[in-house]
C-alpha cells in the first residue's frame, strides 16, 4: 500500500501513514490527514492527490515550496522511495509499504505444497462438527495457502450477502468484518458467478473509483464464487493492503480448488446445522409435551389431544372422564398450558380427599373467627386460581350441599368466604375430572343436573390403557428409560415374554400401575432386560387366550343375553331381531340354565 513516512522535529520515531484517500492533506493543524508538529509548516501546507494512476504532491502556498530528492518543487509526481523535505521535516514516499514485523505476511507457498495442504484441509473438515469451527478452519487455511492478510467467507441469505466468518493472518476473528471487504467486488462476483483477481485494486479501471476500495486501502484482492450444482452459496474473499500485485493466476487457481472442495462440505454443514436447529426445536416441543407427561400415538389419545388443542384457547368448562390412573390431571394441565391463562396459576383440589366439613373452606376460603380454629383469614382455591385455571378432581365425590354453592360461584363468578359479608370477584376457568359416570349419578340423584350441564360443555373421554395397544410398549419403554436414569441402572429393554405379558395384562390401575410396576422392576431386577417375572403380574388379571370357536361361543352368548334384556325377555322378538330361528334362542336359554 502506498505510504508517507516522516520523522517530526525533536522526535526519533518515524511515523508512517498509508495513503488510501483521493486527497490527503498535510500540515501543522491536527485537522489534517497527516499532522506534523513542525513550526516551519503552515496550518495546511500541502496535498497529495491520487487520480487513480499517480500520486501528486502540491504545495498550497507558492512561498512555501518543498524539496524532492534535493530539488525545490511546488508540485511533483511522486515515485517510490522519493525523499521529501517539508519545512524542517524529512519525509519518504513509498509505493509499497514496509511490512511491520508483527504482521509479517507468509510467502505464497508453491503449487505442490498448496495441494498437500488442501488434502490435509479436507481431512480436518471431516472431523469438524461445529459449523462455526468448520468455517473458521476453512478461512484460516485459505489465508495460509494464498498468503493473504485477511479472508472472508460471505454467504447469501436470499440475495443479501452476510459475513459468516472473517479472519486475519493471526487466526483472529474480525469483529468488524462487514466493514473490511469491498461490497462492489463481492457484488460483481455474485452477479457473474465468475472468479475475480485484482492485483492492484487502486489502479484497476473497474474498481479504482469504488468508495470501498479507496477507504479500505485495498491493494490486492481475490474473490471466487462458492457454487453447489450451479447455485451460488456465497463467495470466498481474500485481500491485502500492504503488498501490491501479490496475487497471480496461480494463486487464484489454488483458491478456486479450495472453493470447489469447500462448497459441497459447506452445503452439507449448513444442512446439518439446519437439521440440528430443527431437531433442537422438535426436542423442545417434545420436552414441552413431556412436561405434562402426555405420551401417546394411538387413535384414542390423538383424538383427545386434537380436542384439547381446539378448546384450550377458549374459556369454556371442560369435563375430563376416565378410569383411575388414566392421567386426567395431566390433560387438565395441558389445557392450562395451551390456554391464554398459562401465565396464571393452575390450582388443584381433590374433592374426594378433603373432609366434607372442611371442603367449603378449601374451595371458598374463610375469615378469621368464622368458626372454631379459624385463627386467621384463609384464601380458598377459587381465589388462589384467580386469572388462572381451577382443576376440580374427583368431582363426583362433591356433596350435594356444596354442589349448589359451586354452581352459584361458577355462574356468578363471585365467591363469599365463610364468615365474609361481601362477595368477591374471581376470574377462573374450570376444568373438572371424575372416574364416575355422572349421567348415572344424576339419575340416582347424587349429582345436580344443572351443575353437570354447566361443567360438561366439552367432555374429554380418556381411554384406559388396555385399549391403547399402540401406546402400551411406548409408555413402558419411556418409564424404563426414566427410572433407569433416576436410579443409575443400565437396562437394554424388555424381553419378548415381558412385552407379551404386558399386552395380556388387564390394566386396572392404568398408567399409574404401569409406572409403579416398572419402577419396582428397575430397582429390584439384576439382569440387563426386564422379564415378566420382574413385573410380578397377578395371574388373575391376565387376559385369557381362547380357541377361536370358544371365543365365538362366548361372544354369541353375551350378545344374545344383551338383546334379550333389551326386548324384556321376549324370545320371539329377539329371534326376529337377530335373524335366527326361535329354536336357537330356546337352545341358548337351556344352556344358560345348565351352567
Amino acid at each position: 500500500m502506498p505510504s508517507f513516512t516522516f520523522v517530526a522535529p525533536g522526535s526519533r520515531s518515524p511515523v508512517t501513514i498509508e495513503l488510501h484517500k483521493p486527497l490527503t492533506s498535510i500540515g501543522r493543524s491536527i485537522e489534517n490527514d497527516i499532522c506534523i508538529s513542525d513550526p516551519l509548516l503552515l496550518e495546511e501546507h500541502a496535498h497529495i492527490q491520487f487520480d487513480g494512476e499517480k500520486f501528486t504532491l502540491s504545495a498550497l502556498n507558492r512561498k512555501h515550496p518543498f524539496t524532492v530528492n534535493g530539488r525545490s518543487r511546488r508540485s511533483t509526481t511522486l515515485k517510490h522511495e522519493d525523499s521529501i523535505q517539508l519545512g524542517a521535516t524529512e519525509c519518504t514516499f513509498r509505493m509499497v509499504s514496509e511490512t511491520p514485523v508483527d504482521e509479517e505476511l507468509p510467502d505464497v507457498i508453491d503449487h505442490v505444497e498448496a495441494y498437500e495442504r488442501l488434502f490435509q484441509f479436507s481431512r480436518e473438515l471431516m472431523q469438524q462438527f461445529s459449523l462455526t469451527e468448520l468455517l473458521e478452519l476453512l478461512i484460516d487455511r485459505v489465508i495460509e495457502v494464498t498468503g493473504a492478510q485477511r479472508g472472508f467467507l460471505i454467504l447469501l441469505e436470499g440475495n443479501t450477502p452476510k459475513v459468516a466468518v472473517g479472519r486475519n493472518i493471526k487466526r483472529e476473528t474480525l469483529a468488524d468484518a462487514r466493514e473490511l471487504y469491498s461490497d462492489s467486488i463481492v457484488a460483481k462476483v455474485a452477479e457473474t458467478k465468475e472468479p475475480l483477481i485484482i492485483s492492484d485494486a487502486l489502479r484497476n479501471e473497474n474498481f479504482k473509483n469504488a468508495t470501498s476500495v479507496a477507504h479500505l486501502q485495498l491493494s490486492s484482492v481475490m474473490c471466487v464464487p462458492l457454487l453447489e450444482k450451479g447455485k451460488l452459496l456465497g463467495v470466498l474473499y481474500v485481500g491485502n493492503s500492504h503488498i501490491t500485485s501479490l496475487f497471480d493466476k496461480t494463486t487464484l487457481k489454488i483458491l478456486m480448488v479450495f472453493a470447489a472442495q469447500a462448497s459441497l462440505i459447506i452445503q452439507n454443514a449448513l444442512l446439518v446445522n439446519e437439521l440440528t436447529l430443527d431437531n433442537q426445536k422438535l426436542q423442545q416441543q417434545l420436552e414441552g409435551m413431556q412436561m405434562s407427561g402426555i405420551i401417546g400415538s394411538c387413535e384414542g389419545i390423538q383424538g383427545v389431544l386434537n380436542k384439547v388443542r381446539r378448546v384450550s384457547s377458549t374459556d369454556v368448562s371442560v369435563l375430563i372422564t376416565g378410569e383411575t390412573g388414566t392421567g386426567k390431571e395431566l390433560f387438565a394441565r395441558e389445557i392450562h398450558r395451551l390456554s391464554n391463562r398459562n401465565n396464571g396459576p393452575f390450582v388443584t383440589i381433590n374433592c374426594g380427599a378433603i373432609p366434607e366439613n372442611l371442603l367449603e373452606s378449601e374451595l371458598f376460603g374463610h375469615k378469621k373467627g368464622a368458626f372454631t380454629g379459624a385463627v386467621a383469614d384463609k384464601l380458598g382455591k377459587f381465589k388462589l386460581a384467580d386469572k388462572g385455571t381451577l382443576f376440580l378432581d374427583e368431582l363426583g365425590e362433591l356433596p350435594l350441599v356444596l354442589q349448589v354453592k359451586l354452581l352459584r360461584a361458577i355462574e356468578e363468578k363471585k365467591i363469599t368466604p365463610i364468615g365474609g359479608g361481601f362477595p368477591e370477584d374471581v376470574d377462573i376457568r374450570i376444568v373438572a375430572a371424575t372416574n364416575r359416570t355422572l349421567e348415572d349419578e344424576v339419575k340416582e340423584g347424587r349429582f345436580r343436573e344443572d351443575l353437570f350441564y354447566r361443567l360438561n360443555v366439552i367432555q374429554l373421554v380418556l381411554p384406559p390403557l388396555r385399549e391403547r395397544d399402540d401406546d402400551l410398549i411406548l409408555l413402558a419403554r419411556y418409564f424404563l428409560q426414566k427410572f433407569s436414569a433416576e436410579f443409575e441402572r443400565s437396562f437394554k429393554g424388555f424381553t419378548a415374554d415381558a412385552i407379551i405379558s404386558m399386552k395380556k395384562y388387564r390394566w386396572g390401575g392404568n398408567i399409574r400401575e404401569l409406572q409403579n410396576l416398572i419402577k419396582k422392576a428397575v430397582i429390584l431386577s439384576e439382569g440387563t432386560h426386564i422379564g415378566p417375572e420382574d413385573l410380578e403380574f397377578r395371574g388373575a388379571d391376565m387376559s385369557e387366550i381362547l380357541p377361536l370357536a370358544e371365543a365365538k361361543d362366548r361372544f354369541q352368548a353375551r350378545y344374545i343375553n344383551d338383546i334379550l334384556r333389551l326386548n324384556g325377555g321376549n324370545r320371539t322378538k329377539t329371534a326376529r331381531d337377530l335373524g335366527v330361528d326361535p329354536r336357537t334362542i330356546f337352545r341358548h336359554l337351556e344352556k344358560e340354565q345348565q351352567k
